[in-house]
């Protein structure tokens, strides 16, 4: 399964989620590739360092991690897309009509609400903290529903 995250800049939040789900798959042996990319993105751009720390405290390195912008060919190659909020899923539908059903955002498609993860951007190392924590348990409860088994 081919699973792609969204947010905006592709530097805090779609990291964060590809970095906790690579390791976290990993760890319970599960067939999927992750990728991340942002609807605003600056191609090459670094990861934020808070994002970084966040996830060097989980034993997870992203400082590796370049910024890409969504492109066609990365949806089309997804068997499903995560977005960090309900803007990002409208502005991926409004480009790529042919993405619906398989397009969610990420705490809809772990508890069937659409609501937002926190944008921790410019905010501190708390905020991304709680970031962090809000992507981890969504992702934690779509691996236990095996939502990425579909």
């Amino acid at each position: 399964m081919n699973i792609l995250f969204v947010c905006t800049g592709n530097t805090c939040r779609s990291p964060m989620a590809q970095g906790l789900l690579e390791d976290m798959a990993r760890k319970k042996d599960l067939d999927i590739v992750v990728r991340s990319a942002g609807v605003f993105a600056l191609d090459g751009q670094s990861v934020s360092r808070e994002a970084v720390q966040v996830l060097r405290e989980e034993g997870i390195n992203i400082s590796h991690h370049r910024a890409n912008m969504i492109h066609r060919d990365l949806v089309e190659e997804s068997d499903l897309i995560l977005t960090m909020s309900k803007s990002h899923k409208e502005a991926l539908l409004s480009k790529y009509d042919f993405i619906e059903g398989k397009v969610f955002t990420l705490k809809e498609y772990a508890y069937g609400l659409e609501e937002d993860i926190l944008d921790p951007f410019g905010r501190g190392i708390d905020v991304y903290r709680h970031t962090k924590e809000e992507i981890k348990d969504a992702l934690e409860e779509i691996i236990y529903k095996g939502g990425f088994n579909r």
